[in-house]
């Protein structure tokens, strides 16, 4: 069972920055495909960005040009720096780790955009 461990949420004005992290569990972390979602209240989870083994990268239209998902596999961490952050950035944001064919979620870090 890998365990995933976000961190880096908190409390941002309009307009400013943010950078999560996602520490996950086990030597085969370099292989493993990975993603960002989050949860807003009363809404579903939906998909952020997700970065494969060989680094190629997609995004949620709504984060495009704004949000970078990358990886550190000597870290076994992977980052999503989020930029330009607007109020409807906030919700809570779950790492996962899709491993063998299924999935490994981490307990969420809290985004909140608000001035």
């Amino acid at each position: 069972q890998v365990q995933v461990v976000e961190s880096g949420g908190g409390l941002v004005q309009p307009g400013g920055s943010l950078r999560l992290s996602c520490a996950a569990s086990g030597s085969a972390f370099a292989i493993y495909p990975m993603a960002w979602y989050r949860q807003a209240p009363g809404k579903p989870r939906e998909l952020v960005a997700g970065i494969t083994s060989g680094d190629s990268t997609n995004y949620a239209d709504s984060v495009k040009g704004r949000f970078t998902i990358s990886r550190d596999n000597a870290k076994n961490t992977v980052y999503l720096q989020m930029n330009r952050l607007k109020p409807e950035d906030t919700a809570v944001y779950y790492c996962l780790a899709v491993v063998g064919g299924s999935g490994s979620w981490g307990q969420g870090t809290q985004v909140t955009v608000s001035s």
